[in-house]
């Protein structure tokens, strides 16, 4: 038996003593007012201003900027009391919170203030009714928490630190293997001065216009705007499904591109037929150009930030810019051998099959895993009332 399921079995059924937020911690503060001297924006301690401001937000969203003087000197988790309501984590010690925030300083004779991060994880707090939703001091006070012996608490702790450290390490090479994907992907692609055959995408494609009615499309097959995802990662199901009038066809091997606000990067190959809508450009390779181009090879040198640049250049419109259509069908594309197209595909397909699917599904079934042994290290049996 492994030492978590060991865990599991020592704290059931007999549970564990309860206590409120307001009795393991030292203290429970509110955010206050920004002190007398600061420095907002600042991103890095200077020897002028050492200490961090906080605020209400997410990860590094929250930090305010720095200032002379702290009004916590120990560790804490800090809770967001508006807007993000809920949201915690940990501050290291030595810090000012200031508005919307709730400070806990645990106990650590006993509570450890890992473990009460955790612990908050399974632990809903209810804010105000009524308006924007918000947290007071003596709401959290009263929260009722599970307390375990501290070496229990500790040995809790490493167990879960062990899954968000692998998935801190997993998503930290999601992000590198991104920016290689990038790279060998402009770099491959780059044909600047190499003797090959250049074209304007209008020689080689062009726009369908054939089309397929409403009741022959499902959350599958429908492509809006809004499914296609950003960042070159292709489409979702779609929440939303036409159910009247006729819609621009697309086919399998098309190239499909959101027309709105093309800085998003929204590309995606078809992998079926189906059909879409004038936010939508779909491209096909034309009859000439068949066998002289492979789809894939097409779609990557469209995915390239060579091809959104200049999208983004010609792109009209104010807070919803729309892809110019016809310059579009201008951007070249270089056209090489068929035998340098097809060692194109074959590295950039590793890096996509990479980044898009064995990367993302690892994360995912850690995350799973994670929530798994969460729910029953920290999932205590409440007190009887």
């Amino acid at each position: 038996m492994s030492r978590i399921e060991q865990l599991i079995k020592e704290l059931r059924p007999d549970g564990v003593e309860w206590k409120t937020l307001g009795e393991v911690c030292l203290s429970v503060n509110a955010g206050g007012d920004l002190p007398e001297n600061y420095k907002k924006g600042q991103i890095l301690p200077t020897t002028e201003f050492p200490y961090p401001i906080y605020s209400n937000g997410c990860d590094n969203n929250a930090l305010y900027g720095f200032t002379d003087k702290y009004k916590i000197d120990s560790d804490a988790v800090t809770i967001s009391a508006r807007g993000t309501i809920g949201y915690h984590n940990i501050r290291e010690a030595k810090f000012t919170p200031i508005v919307r925030l709730i400070s806990l300083v645990p106990n650590k004779e006993l509570i450890t203030t890992k473990f009460l991060n955790y612990i908050l994880d399974m632990t809903p707090i209810g804010g105000t009714n009524g308006g924007i939703p918000q947290l007071t001091v003596p709401t959290v006070k009263k929260v009722p928490i599970p307390i375990p012996p501290l070496p229990i608490q500790q040995e809790i702790v490493n167990i879960l630190d062990k899954f968000t450290a692998l998935d801190t390490s997993l998503q930290a090479e999601l992000e590198a293997r991104k920016k290689q994907y990038e790279h060998y992907r402009n770099q491959l692609l780059n044909f600047e001065g190499k003797g090959v055959e250049w074209k304007q995408l209008g020689e080689i494609a062009y726009y369908p216009n054939s089309r397929i009615s409403a009741s022959e499309v499902n959350e599958t097959n429908y492509v809006g705007v809004e499914n296609l995802l950003q960042n070159k990662q292709g489409k979702s199901l779609s929440n939303y499904v036409p159910t009247g009038g006729n819609l621009i066809e697309y086919k399998t091997h098309d190239i499909l591109i959101g027309n709105i606000r093309p800085y998003l990067k929204k590309i995606w190959m078809a992998t079926n037929n189906g059909g879409t809508n004038g936010d939508v450009v779909v491209i096909r390779i034309n009859s000439v150009f068949y066998l002289r181009i492979i789809p894939k090879y097409l779609h990557f040198a469209l995915s390239s930030d060579i091809f959104f640049d200049y999208n983004n250049q010609f792109a009209k419109g104010g807070k919803m810019p729309r892809g110019d259509k016809n310059a579009i069908l201008k951007f070249k594309i270089p056209i090489p051998p068929l035998a340098e197209q097809e060692r194109i595909v074959g590295i950039l397909d590793k890096f996509d099959k990479l980044v898009n699917t064995e990367l993302p599904a690892e994360i995912a079934a850690r995350r799973k895993q994670y929530e798994y042994y969460r729910e029953k290290l920290l999932n205590f049996d409440p007190p009887n009332n």
